[in-house]
């Protein structure tokens, strides 16, 4: 069964079809920039683009890059506030005429790595961190999601959050060298393992392909290893989400 996931992140919305059995892209990932308003209704006008550039029948799959509680957007995180309260599952339905199922994106690359990725198999409690224009993280406990995670939104500092420190989007905002970004990030990493004291941190996101870059600064007890599905981790896992909610009618 092919499923169309959908990516969407700060600077970019991103789709492909999924093979909901095999979690493999079945098709090239189309990508169309964020508008820069990122506000909802034009953000819903480029996910129906990409829809219709699949020529898609069936439901959909989408990360979102928020926390999203029941469909609903929560936080506005790096999005307009104007995101704060509105039904994301719904206003897309509305655009695209899909039936949606809308979660985290960091839990939905979460999804992909340990269903086909490499956490697969593992047990105890499996953090995930994707590295993007935020620092997004998914929790999972023998397998099973614990929605809204959202540890990047932890004050450090002046700072009303740490990702505006440590994110992907602070090292080109401040022109720092991988060597500087990634002490900051380790040092993001070691409030991760205070706090939730994971047997595995799993690193996806765009950044994450720079992995030998800055993978000798981390330096944390708990083991940390490379997301192998990288930024597809991020389409894969909305697909399969969206199977399992049709499928259970709940995520697990």
């Amino acid at each position: 069964m092919e499923i169309l996931g959908i990516d969407i992140g700060g600077s970019g919305i991103k789709g492909a079809l999924v093979n909901a059995e095999t979690g493999e892209m079945v098709t090239e990932r189309h990508r169309i920039p964020t508008p820069s308003s990122r506000k909802p209704g034009d953000m819903a006008e480029v996910v129906k683009q990409i829809v219709d550039h699949f020529n898609y029948e069936g439901p959909v799959g989408c990360g979102f890059p928020t926390i999203v509680k029941n469909g609903v957007c929560a936080s506005p995180g790096n999005l307009d506030s104007s995101w704060l309260g509105v039904n994301i599952d719904e206003l897309f339905t509305q655009a695209t005429g899909h039936e949606f199922t809308v979660l985290n994106d960091a839990d939905a690359a979460g999804y992909a790595s340990m269903n086909y990725g490499v956490g697969k198999g593992r047990k105890g409690l499996v953090i995930m961190i994707t590295i993007g224009t935020g620092l997004g993280s998914g929790a999972f406990y023998n397998g099973i999601l614990l929605p809204n995670f959202e540890l990047g939104q932890l004050p450090y500092k002046k700072y009303d959050k740490i990702e505006q420190w440590a994110a992907a989007s602070a090292k080109e905002r401040e022109n720092l060298s991988y060597e500087k970004w990634g002490k900051r990030f380790n040092k993001f990493l070691k409030y991760v393992e205070l706090i939730t004291a994971p047997d595995l941190i799993i690193v996806g996101g765009g950044t994450s392909k720079k992995w030998k870059e800055f993978s000798h600064l981390i330096t944390i007890e708990t083991e940390v290893v490379k997301a192998e599905l990288m930024n597809h981790a991020g389409i894969i896992g909305p697909a399969v989400a969206c199977l399992r909610e049709q499928h259970h009618g709940h995520l697990t």
